[in-house]
Parts: C-alpha cells; sequence; structure tokens
C-alpha cells in the first residue's frame, strides 16, 4: 500500500507559502508507517518545532492501473474519505531552501492521518463540489471544496499513473486549501467530510 501525496492543488494554499502555481500535479510520496489510525493521538517530534495540519480529501485506488486515462480515471477508485499530511514546515523549508528532498518533513511516522471511515463516492451528489473542513479546539482553521482544486480527481489519477503504477488500497491525499498552520500540544482537532465527523484526536 502506497500513500501518495498532491501538493500546490488549491491556488490560495500555493500563494500563502510563497509557491508557484503548478502547470501539472506536483507529487510526493509517504511509507505505511507515517498512517495514523483510529483517532490514535498525534506526538509532535522532538526535531521539529513547527508541525502544520494539511486537511485533505482522500481517495483509495480500488484496483491496479497504470497509464490510465482521464476519462477512465472513475473506474479506479469508489470512496472518498478525509486525512491530514502533517508537515515539519521548519526542516520542509530548510530543505528546500537547499534543493534536498522533502521526505523528512513528510514521510515521518504518524504523518499522515486517516479517518476511520471512507464513504461511497455515489453518496456525493457532485464530486466536484465536496465539502471538507478542519476545526482545532472547535474553532475552524481550515475550510475546503473540491471546486476550487486545480487538479480533479481524474487527473491526479492519469497523472501519477504514468509514473507510478496504482494498486488496491492505494490512498491518495488530494491536497489542502488555504489555512495551513502549526498545531501544538493539547490541542484537540475534528475533520469534517460535508457533515460527517471524520476525524477527532489530540496532540500530545
Amino acid at each position: 500500500m502506497k500513500i501518495i501525496c498532491i501538493g500546490r492543488n488549491y491556488v490560495a494554499h500555493a500563494r500563502e507559502l510563497n509557491n508557484e502555481i503548478p502547470v501539472e500535479p506536483v507529487f510526493f510520496m509517504k511509507p505505511d508507517s507515517a498512517l495514523l489510525r483510529n483517532n490514535d493521538p498525534f506526538y509532535i517530534p522532538d526535531w521539529t518545532t513547527e508541525v502544520h495540519h494539511e486537511i485533505e480529501l482522500v481517495i483509495k485506488i480500488n484496483r491496479v492501473g497504470k497509464n490510465i486515462e482521464t476519462k477512465f480515471a472513475q473506474r479506479y477508485f469508489d470512496e472518498i474519505g478525509l486525512g491530514i499530511d502533517f508537515t515539519a514546515r521548519d526542516i520542509q523549508n530548510k530543505l528546500k531552501e537547499k534543493g534536498l528532498p522533502w521526505e523528512k518533513s513528510k514521510a515521518f511516522d504518524q504523518a499522515a492521518v486517516i479517518g476511520g471511515k471512507f464513504f461511497p463516492k455515489t453518496g456525493f451528489h457532485d464530486q466536484g463540489d465536496i465539502n471538507f473542513k478542519l476545526d482545532i479546539n472547535r474553532n475552524p482553521v481550515q475550510e475546503g471544496n473540491s471546486g476550487l482544486m486545480i487538479f480533479g480527481l481524474e487527473e491526479i489519477i492519469s497523472h501519477v499513473s504514468k509514473y507510478v503504477t496504482l494498486k488496491m488500497g492505494d490512498l491518495i491525499y488530494t491536497g489542502t486549501p488555504a489555512g495551513v498552520g502549526p498545531v501544538k500540544i493539547g490541542d484537540h482537532l475534528e475533520g469534517f467530510l460535508e457533515d460527517k465527523k471524520l476525524l477527532d484526536f489530540m496532540i500530545k
């Protein structure tokens, strides 16, 4: 099982981090050891002083695929969920300055939070209009809508599959909207997919 993450997929988020708007999907990967399940608490690593939250829609791949055409991409997933891509922003900035890979800041243990449930895509009236949000200590910090993605779900699947064979169970984190920021010990995070609460855990 692979975790594939799409970066800079919302214009406002790219701008808030002073990144260029991409002309094709940007993706990176996390190992399965990065998964944080069952609303277990997230422990801030002792080697970073600035971990940022990034709430994202997540799709689960349901069949093997390579070089998938965009028009056939819907066949390769049937469930949508919610996750958080945690980022050690201080470490990432240092790596970016040196032109080095991001893995230390993105692929560490527990850095890929996943909600306990996925929902059939047929249950959403429009995949281009899915609302999701993150609250911290009952205050909204990120609100997103799939319609604001630069690259839609089909385009993401098609692009990634040119380079990486997709397999059943793979997870694709589809990018985060604006509003990313640091978490601290004692924070209570709650993530919502439409009106369903899928994330509910503490920072320790």
